[in-house]
């Protein structure tokens, strides 16, 4: 097995470490190789593709000490054709939230998750997607 090396910052690992005791890992690097595969795996699902989907991203960021927020512009420009709607919203003294409502394929809504998992100091990145014909009261006709 290949040995990967990764820069982190020590919090970060040791809520690695504390969660790979927790939850019963032989140790990090297991911790790691399923996080990769879930990752990896996320935008895989057959059933998602060649449908229109609706996705929703939920980023949250210290406005503070990073340019996250006009990265998260700049995203929001150069994807118009995909973002439906995005809202901005203030989280406590430091920090923002961006909410970003997608409509599109399965390819573009994963480009835009990844550019936006890429983008260097935000502190959480959360996302769904569901099949729109799943959606309202025709679904399944």
């Amino acid at each position: 097995m290949t040995v990967v090396s990764i820069s982190m910052p020590d919090e970060l690992l040791d809520r690695v470490d504390d969660f790979a005791d927790e939850h019963g890992y032989t140790g990090r690097s297991e911790v790691f190789r399923e996080a990769a595969r879930n990752l990896l795996g996320e935008f895989e699902d057959k059933k998602l593709e060649e449908r229109e989907l609706m996705g929703v991203v939920t980023v949250l960021f210290n406005y503070e000490s990073s340019g996250v927020e006009q990265r998260m512009m700049e995203l929001r420009h150069e994807y118009d054709g995909l973002v439906a709607s995005n809202v901005h919203n203030h989280v406590g003294d430091h920090y923002c939230m961006e909410l970003f409502i997608l409509e599109g394929g399965l390819t573009d809504i994963s480009t835009f998750v990844g550019k936006i998992r890429a983008t260097q100091d935000t502190l959480t990145v959360d996302y769904s997607v569901i099949p729109v014909d799943e959606v309202g009261p025709f679904a399944g006709e």
